[in-house]
């Protein structure tokens, strides 16, 4: 029977998930609340990751050690790095990279140290779901998750990506970093701050997981969004339509 664990990168980005749980309990453990219920007949735990690398393999290992879930996903928002994403487009990893590791002359650039790998791979299965809900929900029209309001004001006309997700304890807001991280690695296609720590507490513990990550800006001085309201009234409600929408296909 699975048990998933979802994650949101920020604690407004996951309310809405939360409140889709029934015979739900709250569990706090390490200054964190673990909500615990089921969404239709699937037991789900959920939890804020806290921000940053550190925080979020704290959270993530609680959830593994703690509720024994058997599979994790984390929803949350990014900077968009790779040209074409806009703000509302959603990237679905396929692989994680921490883009701010760095053990030379040790070992190689990215590389995770005693891990032999630059990169952990999501899981296919989880990936491929995650895709599919996501497609299905575009289908449907994004107003059915956001409403006609939220989809004039952000200009939402979201499409579906799969790609690499880098992650590091860095908000990138600058042309000269987003270049930077480009250049070593091209084929990143968002960047945030926990995705790729929260990758290695699975691929440790041998728990699938797969990263969904909105577009809120695109990682350099242009970008000029109401971050606040983005997160309540977009990410907020594509995390629930999402979440909804993979449970009912698993």
């Amino acid at each position: 029977m699975r048990n998933i664990g979802i994650l949101g990168a920020m604690a407004q980005e996951i309310d809405e998930v939360k409140a889709l749980l029934t015979e739900k309990t709250t569990v706090k453990i390490a200054n964190r609340e673990f909500v615990v219920g089921k969404i239709g007949n699937t037991r789900c735990v959920v939890a804020f990751s806290k921000w940053g690398k550190v925080a979020a393999t704290i959270t993530a290992t609680l959830l593994i050690q703690e509720f024994g879930i058997t599979d994790l996903f984390f929803i949350g928002t990014a900077g968009a790095l790779a040209d074409g994403l806009k703000v509302g487009d959603i990237v679905v990893s396929k692989r994680l990279v921490q883009h701010d590791l760095d053990a030379r002359p040790m070992l190689s650039r990215f590389e995770l140290p005693l891990l032999n790998r630059v990169y952990v791979n999501s899981d296919p299965e989880l990936t491929e779901v995650a895709g599919r809900a996501i497609t299905n929900l575009i289908n449907k029209g994004v107003e059915s998750m956001v409403g006609e309001e939220a989809v004039k004001e952000f200009h939402l006309a979201p499409t579906l990506h799969f790609g690499d997700i880098a992650s590091g304890d860095q908000f990138i807001n600058s042309d000269e970093k987003r270049n930077e991280i480009l250049s070593l690695l091209p084929d990143v296609q968002c960047v945030e701050m926990e995705g790729a720590a929260v990758a290695q507490v699975c691929l440790e513990f041998n728990v699938p997981f797969t990263v969904i990550r909105t577009i809120s800006d695109t990682a350099d001085h242009n970008a000029r969004v109401d971050f606040g309201k983005f997160i309540v009234e977009v990410a907020n409600a594509y995390s629930r339509a999402i979440i909804t929408e993979i449970i009912n296909l698993l």
